[in-house]
């Protein structure tokens, strides 16, 4: 059995494999009585189990961090040179993990996946951390005979998931790369989520998120999609692309778009048509609420207490995640350098785009004796 989702686009049918666990405590202080990891592996463990690498995904992303893998599975994957035979991440060597994340809506259990009853979750799901997302991932590291990684590595939700792997789980952690994240979320970026978050519930198909047997509310993510987008990117890179260029060369004063509006749309349109809304909510909350020192004696105990090296990087444009976030980190965690930076003119989202200079700062880490 598997708690696949109600949710469908964006399946990934080639390797996606399911592991099961009943009766998970959250810790908010929810219940899951069932849940269904989704992930995906590239690679053999070897005969010691040393060589297991755990890859951690962003918002919207899924399992699928490398590929092609077979027939049918024509997606490269959502972080190509830097996971695969010959890559950053060499398959050839490691035994790579890549699952979906507790809350998605790409085969983990979400607010789409089927309650006991037998219907979507909708707006009986529960509120979700960061932190259980990460006792779930170690669940399923546990059921694949996985003690300890060579590795986890990260990017933005996925480097907050990293960092509580490191802090929650020191002794199953050799080494960490955190991308383009810090040690909590701040306010700026809880305004963005909660923005985001409030433009889908406002949908008028939102419906308190349970919309399943109904229309879905693509307005309203889609939207949410473009605020996320506006601040993934940069000042400098939407001047040099699209200034204030119509869309189409229709005249913006006789009903036409600009560029910018016209590109915000797409990638809401694009989001919309592969991810869930409430997933979406379900995913922002819990990134506004990640604190990696919550009930730990805050950020400077918590982090002072990493043992594992860890690589901090950041993206030289980021203004969602900036510069000072990833140096809070290096100065509180022991075994971390200075801060790698990934030059980029396309702000935060330059962790997925510049892969070669990402694929340079994994592969160096993972050379980091422990």
């Amino acid at each position: 059995m598997n708690d696949a989702p109600y949710w469908r686009p964006g399946d990934h049918p080639g390797r996606r494999r399911f592991v099961e666990f009943d009766d998970v405590a959250l810790e908010g202080g929810g219940r899951l009585a069932h849940v269904s990891v989704a992930y995906e592996t590239w690679g053999e463990l070897n005969a010691q189990r040393t060589n297991a690498v755990l890859v951690l995904h962003a918002l919207t992303g899924d399992s699928h961090v490398a590929g092609p893998v077979e027939p049918g599975h024509p997606t490269p994957g959502w972080w190509p040179g830097v996971v695969g035979a010959g890559g950053a991440i060499d398959t050839d060597r490691y035994f790579v993990v890549c699952p979906n994340v507790l809350g998605g809506c790409q085969g983990t259990t979400g607010p789409s996946s089927l309650a006991p009853d037998g219907r979507p979750y909708g707006s009986r799901f529960p509120v979700v951390t960061v932190r259980d997302q990460v006792s779930v991932e170690a669940a399923l590291a546990a059921r694949l005979g996985v003690a300890r990684w060579a590795a986890v590595v990260g990017g933005s939700m996925g480097a907050m998931r990293a960092l509580e792997w490191v802090v929650g789980y020191p002794e199953r952690v050799e080494r960490c790369v955190v991308i383009a994240a810090g040690a909590a979320g701040t306010a700026d970026q809880i305004a963005l989520c909660s923005l985001q978050v409030r433009v889908i519930r406002a949908d008028p198909h939102y419906r308190g998120g349970d919309y399943y047997e109904h229309a879905i509310p693509r307005t309203g993510l889609a939207i949410a999609r473009g605020i996320g987008q506006f601040s993934y990117r940069t000042w400098t890179e939407f001047e040099e692309r699209f200034g204030r260029d119509p869309q189409d060369d229709r005249a913006v004063l006789e009903g036409g778009r600009y560029a910018i509006e016209s590109y915000l749309r797409h990638q809401g349109e694009k989001l919309a048509d592969r991810f869930d809304p409430n997933s979406y909510v379900v995913l922002s909350e819990a990134m506004n609420h990640h604190d990696v020192g919550r009930g730990r004696g805050g950020i400077v105990a918590a982090l002072k207490a990493v043992r594992a090296p860890v690589t901090v990087a950041g993206v030289s444009t980021d203004r969602l995640y900036p510069r000072e976030l990833q140096e809070e980190l290096t100065r509180l965690i022991a075994r971390a350098g200075p801060v790698k930076v990934i030059t980029s003119p396309a702000g935060h989202d330059g962790f997925l785009i510049e892969t070669a200079r990402v694929g340079d700062i994994v592969a160096e880490a993972l050379a980091t004796p422990v």
